[in-house]
């Protein structure tokens, strides 16, 4: 089985997206957690550009790594300034990383018009860096920017741009897609003339601009490159990275490469939440492999064929990935999609059961009035077991009272007042938040985590409403979606009434009430 570098860079190249904004903390986090998925390096970020890089290259020493390298990123050294005295280099020694990469230019028109420097000067520039850096006793990735534009420009000069690098001894050539616009038989063409020419490895750094990361990433494998850059997720600049959350699964799975070792491919789909949920951005739940929809089915025929025969509309098993099989609940769903509810709940049932029958009758039923189940599937198991006698509720609401008053400076303008019970044993709590949603969420959570501790890590992630009869006006029933996670595991429920609050405590309550089931089993 070939080998494939996999070269994280979702904390300097994902960092750049917009809407992300890593802490030092988050990043140690993050780089923790790719260690475990056993990706192979890690490009951490260019410790001459911030003090915060700065500091987490100083504390990412202490981190005990089983897999993956650190790398610290940086640049060629400056138009016509000596290695020695080039402080970007210097601060990429600093690091005290044993892998460094750096990126040099590889399109004629960058040399001339952005750096205003001679092409000679940039070859100057390239193989000195090299050259000081394995002096140095690092390892070098050489990140060629631009190469495929360059390529087209001038084939010959981006050319002698690997050479400079290859004959001052960096260990990989990566070929960078920088601005994301080449398509897949144009960077396989290229990327196999690289491999001809130069017997090192050779790498690709794919952008999606348009739209072609993943199909570019694994054309230039095709074609011999040993090391694919990306980021998870495909956080990134503008249109973002190649996606390695898309790219590792195709390799290792469909077309037999190692990638990370073979035990840690069910943690795919955990690693790329835990980093959604760190970078605090929505995870892409149609992201191929590892998005919540990536294996959801909604049609009775699609429901039924994969009860029979997975393969039938799963081109992989789910588990493989550590993802899961989902059935989207409607009218149009039939019996073998509820089915598979029902036995989350009794495993003794089948679609000739009287309770089978009853619980479809319940969701067109629940339909009718306005409920929707196929965006709010963990509301469907409760009434799945409500309707089983198997739903014991971990507590009662008393009452509540919400009140809303003009938005203040810091924006807190509405406050809610919650008294529950749990075995007996009352509560009553209070708090403000941003909307009366916010502020009912706040205080039901406060009152339950005397509790139920697990409760603290639950938090909103969504919140959405729609009005279903816009013909009755302010009179008409609105459907509330509610998004939820703990970190881990996201949810969604769902609460139906022709007031707002009372639709939206009752899709609280449900995503309560199910995180609790679901700890419990």
């Amino acid at each position: 089985m070939n080998k494939i570098v996999i070269y994280d860079s979702t904390l300097r190249d994902g960092a750049q997206a917009q809407g992300i904004s890593f802490t030092l903390e988050d990043k140690l986090k993050i780089v923790e957690r790719l260690d475990r998925l056993g990706v192979s390096y890690i490009e951490a970020g260019n410790p001459g550009s911030n003090p915060k890089d700065q500091e987490f290259f100083d504390r990412v020493k202490k981190i005990q790594f089983k897999h993956a390298k650190v790398i610290a990123f940086g640049s060629t050294r400056r138009v016509n300034t000596p290695v020695e005295e080039d402080a970007n280099l210097r601060s990429l020694l600093q690091a005290d990383t044993s892998s460094v990469a750096i990126f040099g230019k590889s399109w004629d028109f960058h040399v001339t018009d952005v750096l205003r420097t001679t092409l000679d000067e940039n070859l100057r520039m390239i193989s000195e860096t090299v050259a000081f850096l394995k002096k140095n006793g690092k390892e070098v990735i050489y990140d060629a920017e631009h190469f495929f534009d360059g390529y087209k420009a001038n084939p010959g000069y981006a050319m002698k741009t690997l050479q400079a690098a290859y004959d001052a001894g960096a260990d990989c050539l990566c070929l960078c897609d920088t601005n994301g616009g080449t398509f897949p038989l144009d960077i396989y063409e290229m990327t196999a003339k690289v491999v001809k020419e130069f017997h090192g490895t050779v790498g690709i750094h794919c952008h999606n601009d348009n739209g072609m990361g993943v199909a570019n990433s694994i054309m230039a494998v095709q074609a011999g490159a040993l090391q694919v850059q990306g980021t998870m997720n495909g956080f990134g600049e503008r249109c973002g990275n190649a996606n390695l959350c898309t790219i590792i699964p195709n390799l290792q799975l469909k077309m037999g490469y190692s990638c990370i070792p073979e035990e840690n491919m069910k943690k795919m789909t955990s690693t790329a939440r835990y980093i959604s949920e760190i970078a605090n951005v929505t995870h892409d739940e149609r992201s191929p492999y590892v998005g919540r929809y990536a294996f959801a089915h909604k049609a009775g025929m699609h429901a039924d064929a994969v009860n029979k025969a997975t393969e039938a509309y799963e081109h992989i098993d789910p588990e493989a990935v550590g993802n899961a099989r989902s059935f989207l609940m409607s009218e149009v769903a039939g019996r073998s999609a509820v089915l598979s509810v029902i036995n989350e709940v009794d495993a003794t049932l089948t679609k000739d059961s009287p309770e089978t029958k009853l619980v479809l009758d319940k969701l067109k039923e629940m339909e009718y009035e306005g409920y929707q189940y196929e965006g709010a599937e963990s509301s469907f198991e409760l009434v799945v077991r409500k309707v089983l006698g198997k739903y014991h509720p971990a507590f009662d609401l008393r009452e509540f009272k919400v009140i809303i008053n003009e938005p203040s400076i810091e924006g807190i303008n509405s406050s809610a007042m919650i008294k529950i019970n749990v075995d007996g044993q009352s509560e009553i709590t209070a708090s403000e938040g941003d909307g009366p949603v916010n502020a009912l969420d706040k205080a039901v959570r406060k009152a339950l985590e005397r509790f139920y501790p697990q409760i603290s890590r639950m938090k909103l992630t969504d919140y959405k409403v729609r009005v279903l009869d816009s013909t009755s006006a302010t009179a008409a029933k609105v459907r509330v979606l509610i998004e939820s996670t703990d970190g881990e595991k996201v949810w969604t429920t769902v609460g139906v009434s022709t007031d707002i609050i009372d639709a939206s405590w009752k899709a609280l309550v449900d995503s309560i009430e199910y995180k609790l089931i679901k700890d419990k089993s």
